[in-house]
């Protein structure tokens, strides 16, 4: 009866969700109910799964609103008439344009005009699918309006989008944040009646007592509508089903195509390879998944044909297909990786491989897919909410409260005495509770791609996000629920740094022949590469380079590639947070500590020690140890990786774990103890295949660094760096043999560039250097070097605020190493002669020359301007210090002061917070000593309150020398942060003879 309701998917309107709808119209008597959002689909196909459970009859539209006026509503009569729906709402949200006053001929679907927008429009026909909305308001007009007499078309059109006061309250207040405008200055047109909620069954009888025709023809209208979707447990696929034009072709492909692959990859190929593959394509063809290995395997041909690096990570490792067809570079053989993760008869939806590109080839292979796979309109980006959090809650509606922003600020961050706050502002944070998690707006998931056998509008409409692709109103669980399964294209920088590397190298070192870095073994057995892991040598390279991997590797003393695939596990969350990380280690460096691994679990993991390290382990200990079968242990596995929705199931899986065990006469506390080592995977362990493609990827730009390093830092730098912050980097430039360079007029481009060892940072880490002056600099040196400040100020006229900082940065030494000059020169020019940037200089205008005295410039004012221009200088941070340090004692130095407790000076990298077991914070730091090595220190509870990090610089630091598994360490008692001595350049008594110009330290 109900024929236009909003969830709150009508954004920043409506205050329900999906089910919240539902539920309130069982309470009022509706069999049948239509859910018509503001030109928005999101909840469509959520509707119809939880209506089905509620045994309402589903029916979807669209409520057509150009801002907040209505223009009509269209239903879909089926699936069909969704699809035209769809389609319609698509052309415009792309557009961004506004709707047409008259709603277009649907072959199936309905549309409503509402009975103002019939008046307004003065229509006097309307087609066999057109009708008339009737609200109850509109029934003392309707008695002397011409429509009276178009008894057959006209339909109950009453808006439903709230349940009571309160939810009308919060309507308001999101139609203020949509408005940016004061709560207070809301106009009454942007917002909805009161009335908008469900009305007694009774009431509204009575109310058409004198039209009941209205109610029948509303009823009859609501009978010819009817919508579904497979929602099933066994539901078919949705994806594309055949690439090659036939399931038959497409099998012949997969198969050819792994043929192809066997002596690529393999130089012997032995029996256990060949059942291997058998195995798999016997298993790919029974769950009709060949189509899903066929199109990422065109994904991964076109990027290769264009050059572009890729790492196929996640459980698809797991696979000999994709590692034959080059979707992975790990070989499931050699690493025995458990198939059964990745694909097994339980499985109904199709497996997922995670494509990694680097960030800026990712756009292309997107556009690819669209151009080959969305000709008809069957691909799409996929969706994403983003739900207002306390923070941007309390902001927002502080905001249209007319709260002042240091009172917001003290909302937001929780630093408050609820006692002590007005009524305005317990206002905002009792509204921002009812808005947490509400949707706030759509956007993109990080890396999702859907490829439907059918349009894509079959299913949801599209926006048109910045990035130019159409994308989905709805996630990932309800593409998944409807059986549509994404396709993950993801972008990272590692990738980035490894293709920039190589084209570096090429151009740096023309005759070095390269190895094919997707060859891997070469990679593994390499002596030199496996004692740089040992020594955790990894600073730039791909997922080893922060200070706990750094530690970790130390500790193990990794030095082959199947240390590091479990190194590259054991880090995360959830295996240090159980202590097993630790158990690992110990287990690792005494055979004797292996003896206390449940059998069990020890012949279930025996590569590990038994102890639980990759997701894969969660399905093993659950079957073997606990008799579940494979589809129950898949439940345990999903579950624990965040993925799972039915915690239901869950749960009673989870029972039939502990009963099983208990059955079989395990002892309870071995089972809660196997229990809570499986519960503290959830949401952070990894595949065994996921951390091999990880450790893949390290081996790749481990390689590089080991032989390049210089040429692979240039290609860290220019692609964002990645752990540290670009001084590390250029540091670790420096400490590799690499001379430093500021940026110079006629070498340096915009991004760093390498000439031998010379390495000439680019002009884009000069900080407030605009982009259009460094593209003024580089186009004009294509006609020749600059010769002298006048040949740069007549070729590329620039303001004295950019000369300023291109001076002082040293950026003339090629020309004159002389900045005091060039300022005075260049400052005397801008009084004189230099010219607005939009003026043409027509006449060369002679400047008088002045002999000017030689100025010293030092080190320490070099550095402060290097500071100040680049944000870190290029010279050793210690020659900054007020007080010279008392001591010269280096990280190298620590083994003879084991135990004791020492003074040694850092300067600080990085710290990271943390909380010990009862809550309490602490912090590990990363510090250089005096010669630029690496220092780790760790920081309890009583010295991080007492002693805190107060931001960068040279620290004293006091503690004492720690050592675990072999690993030095400092454990602080108490640091301060060393004093910085006056800017040289504006102290007239710092002493320019003393300290002459010369180079710093590294």
């Amino acid at each position: 009866m109900y024929l236009n309701c909003h969830s709150y998917f009508s954004l920043r309107y409506g205050t329900m969700s999906e089910e919240e709808l539902l539920n309130l119209a069982i309470k009022y008597g509706c069999e049948t109910l239509a859910l018509t959002d503001i030109n928005n689909t999101s909840a469509c196909l959520s509707f119809v799964r939880k209506a089905a459970d509620l045994t309402i009859k589903p029916i979807l539209g669209v409520d057509f609103r150009n801002g907040i006026k209505q223009c009509y509503v269209i239903l879909a009569r089926n699936n069909d008439g969704f699809l035209e729906i769809n389609n319609f709402l698509s052309i415009y949200l792309h557009k961004k344009a506004n709707f047409p006053e008259k709603a277009p001929v649907f072959e199936n679907a309905f549309v409503i005009y509402p009975f103002e927008k019939a008046l307004e429009l003065d229509l006097s026909t309307l087609a066999k699918n057109e009708f008339i909305g009737i609200s109850i308001k509109n029934l003392r007009k309707l008695r002397f309006s011409r429509y009276s007499d178009f008894a057959e078309k006209l339909v109950f059109l009453h808006a439903v989008s709230f349940r009571d006061k309160r939810d009308y309250n919060i309507h308001r207040l999101l139609r203020a944040i949509d408005n940016n405008e004061l709560l207070s200055k809301l106009a009454k047109e942007q917002q909805a009646d009161f009335d908008e909620r469900f009305v007694e069954q009774y009431l509204l009888e009575k109310t058409f007592i004198d039209f009941p025709y209205i109610l029948e023809n509303t009823q009859k209208l609501t009978d010819l509508c009817s919508i579904s979707f497979d929602f099933s447990k066994d539901k078919p696929s949705q994806n594309l089903k055949t690439v090659e034009g036939s399931d038959a072709l497409d099998y012949k492909k997969l198969v050819q195509l792994c043929e192809e692959g066997l002596p690529r990859r393999y130089k012997v190929i032995t029996q256990d390879i060949k059942d291997r593959l058998v195995k798999e394509l016997d298993l790919i063809q029974q769950k009709n998944f060949v189509s899903f290995f066929i199109i990422n395997w065109k994904i991964i041909q076109y990027a290769q044909n264009k050059g572009y690096y890729h790492v196929g990570r996640g459980s698809g490792a797991n696979s000999i297909v994709a590692y034959l067809l080059g979707i992975t570079d790990v070989d499931p053989i050699a690493l025995d990786l458990y198939f059964e993760r990745f694909m097994n008869l339980y499985r109904i939806n199709p497996p997922d491989f995670d494509i990694d590109f680097s960030t800026w080839d990712r756009e292309d292979v997107t556009r690819f897919i669209f151009e080959e796979f969305g000709k008809k309109g069957q691909a799409a980006l996929l969706g994403s909410y983003v739900t207002f959090k306390h923070s941007g809650a309390v902001r927002e509606l502080g905001k249209v409260f007319g709260i002042p922003k240091y009172e917001i600020d003290k909302l937001s961050n929780g630093k408050y005495d609820m006692n002590k706050l007005d009524e305005l502002s317990k206002l905002v944070l009792k509204y921002a509770a009812y808005l947490f998690e509400k949707p706030n707006y759509l956007s993109i998931h990080a890396g999702g791609i859907l490829i439907s056998e059918r349009p894509i509008h079959y299913f949801s409409a599209t926006h048109l996000p910045p990035k130019g692709f159409p994308t989905v109103q709805f996630d990932m669980h309800i593409a998944e629920d409807v059986g549509l399964y994404k396709f993950d294209i993801l972008g990272q920088r590692g990738l980035g740094k490894i293709k920039d590397a190589i084209a570096i190298i090429k151009e740096n070192h023309p005759d070095v022949t390269l190895l094919d870095i997707h060859d891997t073994q070469p990679l593994f057995d390499d002596d030199k590469i496996n004692a740089m892991i040992a020594r955790a040598d990894c600073i730039g390279c791909f997922y080893v380079e922060s200070p706990a991997m750094r530690m970790l590797l130390q500790k193990l003393g990794v030095n082959e590639y199947q240390m590091l695939v479990a190194a590259s596990s054991i880090i995360r969350p959830g295996v240090a947070k159980s202590g097993m990380m630790r158990e690992y280690i110990l287990r690792h460096i005494n055979p004797e500590k292996r003896k206390e691994a449940h059998p069990v679990l020890w012949d279930i993991m025996p590569d590990t020690y038994g102890v639980m390290v990759y997701q894969e382990d969660v399905i093993k200990v659950a079957h073997y140890y606990a008799d579940l079968d494979l589809g129950e242990a898949d439940v345990l596995r999903r579950g624990m990786s965040g993925k799972y929705r039915s915690r239901e199931e869950f749960q009673a899986v989870k029972q039939k774990f502990i009963d099983n065990c208990l059955k079989k006469g395990e002892p309870e506390e071995m089972i809660l103890d196997v229990w809570r080592q499986i519960e503290s995977f959830a949401g952070y362990a990894f595949a065994k295949g996921h951390s091999a493609s990880y450790a893949v990827e390290s081996y790749q730009s481990l390689y590089l660094k080991c032989y390049f390093p210089l040429e692979y830092i240039v290609a860290t730098i220019n692609n964002g760096g990645g752990f540290y912050n670009m001084e590390t980097y250029v540091h670790e430039a420096k400490m590799k043999g690499g001379t430093i360079n500021a940026p110079c007029i006629n070498i340096s481009e915009i991004q760093t560039i390498i000439i031998g060892k010379n390495i000439y940072l680019g002009f884009q880490h000069i900080q407030q250097l605009e982009k259009k002056t460094i593209i003024k600099i580089i186009n004009s040196r294509q006609f020749g070097k600059f010769s002298s400040l006048d040949d740069l100020i007549e070729r590329v006229p620039l303001s004295i605020e950019q000369l300023d900082l291109l001076i002082r940065i040293n950026a003339f030494r090629s020309i004159r190493s002389d900045k005091r000059n060039l300022l005075w020169e260049a400052h005397y020019r801008e009084n004189n002669t230099l010219k607005n940037e939009l003026q043409q200089q027509f006449f060369k205008v002679s400047i008088r020359d002045f002999v000017l005295p030689k100025f010293e410039i030092t080190s320490l004012e070099e550095a402060f301007d290097q500071l100040e221009i680049l944000g870190f200088p290029l010279f050793s941070p210690f020659i900054l210090l007020r007080e010279v340090p008392d001591n010269r004692l280096l990280s190298f130095d620590l083994k003879p002061y084991l135990n004791k407790t020492i003074v040694i000076y850092g300067y600080l990298v990085t710290a990271k917070n943390t909380k010990t077991s009862n809550g309490k914070s602490m912090q590990f730091g990363t510090f250089l000593d005096q010669d630029g090595n690496w220092l780790d220190t760790v920081h309890f509870p009583g010295v991080s309150r007492g002693h805190p990090f107060v931001g960068k610089g040279v620290y004293r630091l006091t503690g004492m020398v720690v050592e675990e598994f072999g690993f030095l360490s400092l454990e602080v008692r108490s640091m301060r942060r060393m004093a910085y001595m006056a800017d040289p350049r504006f102290d007239p008594a710092h002493d320019r003879k003393a300290s002459p110009l010369v180079g710093g330290a590294p």
